[in-house]
């Protein structure tokens, strides 16, 4: 049996934009998504604390050091500038690995979103 626990969590981290425009997903910093052990194409889930609204996306890579979390596309009316988010993904495990599996857990400085 499998099943799914959280596999990446970037905690509390600022939206620096939200273009409309774009086709779709959320740019995160490589610095951010190396840190949380996330690749670019890989879903995640975005959890907001400003608004409660949640929704489940994919992770394109942003400019290392910039600090840069842009929402994308329709998930951009789910957000504003300076709301603060959580980014979380999920993996799929056999039960007993999923027992001891440890996530990785990433708290950024919600100011500048730096490590």
């Amino acid at each position: 049996m499998n099943i799914e626990v959280v596999k990446s969590k970037i905690h509390r981290v600022k939206v620096t934009g939200a273009d409309l425009n774009y086709i779709g997903s959320i740019t995160i910093d490589e610095d951010l998504m190396d840190a949380a052990n996330i690749i670019e194409g890989e879903k995640v889930h975005i959890v907001n604390i400003n608004n409660g609204e949640r929704l489940v996306t994919y992770a394109i890579r942003g400019e290392r050091g910039s600090g840069e979390i842009n929402l994308n596309g329709p998930a951009a009316r789910k957000v504003a500038k300076g709301d603060i988010i959580i980014i979380i993904s999920y993996a799929s495990l056999e039960f007993e690995e999923a027992k001891s599996f440890k996530p990785w857990l990433v708290f950024p400085n919600e100011e500048d979103n730096s490590l």
